[in-house]
């Protein structure tokens, strides 16, 4: 491949994802380019991507690199793994004109845009019109998703502009809705102090919920994995099967704050690594009696739109859409 396609890299803290955009064409994410590493595996993000364009015979003198973490200057670090990532490194590692590095979730809130209605699958009643925003009307979505750890994001469309918001809303203080959720908050506080939604709600979440819930029980849990808790409560665990449940709850109320938040009132995009997982469980489960439940508020909260998002890269085609702008000397 040409060196006119832009490298794409949407960095987690578990996985690194890669693909090559064609930034001019209609559908700018090539297909079939996408692939993904341990971030384990590598010392740096510049290794991961080289490894990348060797493996897929590629060239590439820009790249879109989102980072599941806040973005200072120059630098980022992933929150949930040792990389520090510098532009003017990278660059000058790979040989790069150009580099543009986002959080991940302004590339999460970006793939908004080139999302299609069967890409996504509505948790609750209320479905999604596939409006972006008209210019002239202004639209505001947010973006919330559990993986290794929790993102949160929005996008506001004003006069058919975008502007993604990159925040760090997954660690925001938990607010426990019911006794249960009183009693898991006093386990987790002793063991953390302070308690983030992001202890709850993503892969290691799962692991917290199911071990508080133990210990309210007044049972040794022994050590677990994500996998393992969603498995076991597929098998009919009880305690597993319960923090499956309060996590889906936990995380349709934390949700619902969201939209509050940010006045999203166009729809809420679920995202992560987790949501494809727990699909049929969060359409089934308190997720969408919690996003509701909040007042006064909650007759106009049913009509908000929750929507799981089932592209199988959204990073990566977030990172794509920020490349078509780049492109037309439009950035975001």
């Amino acid at each position: 491949m040409d060196a006119s396609h832009v490298l794409l890299a949407d960095i987690g803290g578990t996985n690194a994802r890669f693909a090559l955009a064609e930034a001019t064409a209609p559908a700018p994410l090539v297909a079939g380019s996408a692939r993904e590493y341990a971030v384990a595996d590598f010392p740096s993000l510049a290794d991961a991507a080289r490894t990348y364009l060797e493996a897929a015979g590629a060239k590439s003198h820009a790249m879109v690199a989102a980072v599941a973490g806040r973005i200072d200057g120059d630098e980022a670090r992933i929150t949930n793994f040792p990389w520090v990532i510098s532009i003017r490194r990278t660059r000058q590692a790979l040989g790069l004109e150009r580099m543009r590095l986002v959080n991940d979730f302004t590339a999460q809130s970006m793939a908004v845009l080139a999302l299609q209605p069967d890409q996504v699958a509505a948790i609750g009643p209320t479905q999604w019109s596939g409006r972006r925003g008209e210019r002239g009307n202004a639209r505001t979505f947010a973006v919330i998703g559990p993986g290794t750890g929790l993102g949160v994001g929005g996008l506001l469309i004003r006069e058919g502009r975008p502007y993604p918001l990159a925040t760090e809303g997954g660690h925001v203080d938990f607010a426990p809705g019911t006794p249960e959720e009183i009693a898991i908050l006093q386990q987790l506080a002793q063991e953390f102090g302070r308690v983030s939604i992001e202890r709850l709600v993503s892969g290691m979440g799962l692991v917290n919920l199911h071990r508080a819930l133990s210990r309210i029980a007044g049972i040794d849990p022994g050590p677990m994995e994500p996998r393992d808790v969603s498995e076991r409560a597929a098998q009919g665990d009880p305690l597993c099967m319960r923090a499956v449940d309060v996590f889906c709850a936990a995380f349709g109320a934390i949700a619902g704050d969201l939209v509050l938040t940010l006045g999203a009132w166009d729809g809420v995009f679920l995202s992560g690594g987790l949501v494809p997982k727990l699909l049929p469980t969060l359409q089934h489960s308190g997720f969408r009696q919690r996003f509701e439940h909040k007042g006064r508020f909650s007759p106009a909260m049913a009509q908000v739109p929750t929507l799981a998002v089932m592209h199988p890269q959204p990073g990566l085609l977030g990172c794509a859409v920020i490349a078509v702008a780049e492109a037309a000397g439009t950035p975001m």
